[in-house]
């Protein structure tokens, strides 16, 4: 008897799943997969780091101005272009102790995480890419504990870094879902010098801080004010009515690691170890 082949299932029907249809679908599952797998390595506290992708590490941010200054020299009459790119790799020089900065804290905070009774209680978490956010990855992994990569697919490929446990990889399509997690399970950020990205998210849950939306002590560490007040003038927020005075305590600027590391650590045994 002739008949039709049988129809894929709903669940299997990837054209459908890609449609504008399949939506809610997709959402839901950046949703329920992240929780299974949290579950599964019982991950329930985290401390996010926040800041540039671009930032680079001391040795690449040196390796790149050795190369600019190379050009410089062997060159009689240096473009606009070779003066510009020594610029830049000048500043990514300076900028690049966040870089090492953040390798620093990451790696202590692991370490007295993984000192607790339970055991790496807080887990470093980042962006799952390069820049500031391999620089926490690779502080956790050096003091041989787990961290958390939440990546997010972009038009220019931002690919995992090799520094985060293979088993806390995740890749997000949809921004809100990534930003759900970060500060689903945060009891504590570290916002390092970004751009729009890291700006995007540090407001995002100043917001949730500020009206109460996050039901729980959240540390937030604005790290590098030499960077920040030039980008952000919260006092005149205050000043002008926009924020309530009472705003600017729900942060603290830090500019180093010594007095980032002993607050978190404070601020964390006193609001969520027992």
């Amino acid at each position: 008897m002739d008949h039709l082949q049988k129809a894929p299932k709903a669940y299997k029907n990837n054209e459908f799943l890609n449609s504008p249809a399949g939506r809610t679908v997709r959402i839901l599952t950046e949703y329920l997969e992240p929780y299974s797998r949290l579950k599964k390595y019982d991950v329930k506290d985290t401390i996010v780091f926040f800041g540039s992708a671009r930032t680079l590490s001391p040795e690449e941010a040196a390796r790149k101005l050795g190369e600019a200054r190379k050009k410089i020299k062997a060159s009689k009459n240096p473009s606009a272009k070779m003066l510009s790119d020594l610029r830049k790799a000048e500043m990514d020089v300076v900028m690049s102790r966040y870089y090492k900065d953040t390798e620093e804290l990451a790696y202590r905070m692991t370490k007295w995480s993984k000192s607790l009774r339970n055991g790496n209680k807080f887990v470093i978490t980042s962006g799952g890419g390069p820049g500031i956010m391999e620089a926490a990855n690779k502080g956790a992994r050096r003091a041989k504990g787990l961290s958390i990569g939440f990546n997010i697919s972009l038009p220019f490929e931002q690919y995992p870094n090799k520094y985060m446990d293979r088993h806390l990889n995740f890749e997000f399509h949809y921004f809100f879902m990534r930003k759900f997690w970060f500060a689903y399970l945060a009891k504590a950020l570290v916002i390092m010098p970004g751009g729009f990205g890291t700006l995007d998210e540090l407001m995002e849950v100043m917001t949730l801080v500020q009206t109460q939306k996050l039901n729980k002590k959240m540390s937030i560490v604005i790290y590098g004010s030499e960077y920040w007040k030039k980008v952000i003038n919260f006092e005149t927020m205050a000043d002008t009515g926009m924020i309530s005075p009472d705003d600017l305590k729900l942060y603290k600027f830090i500019d180093n690691v010594d007095d980032a590391f002993n607050y978190l650590k404070k601020e964390l045994i006193k609001n969520y170890v027992k």
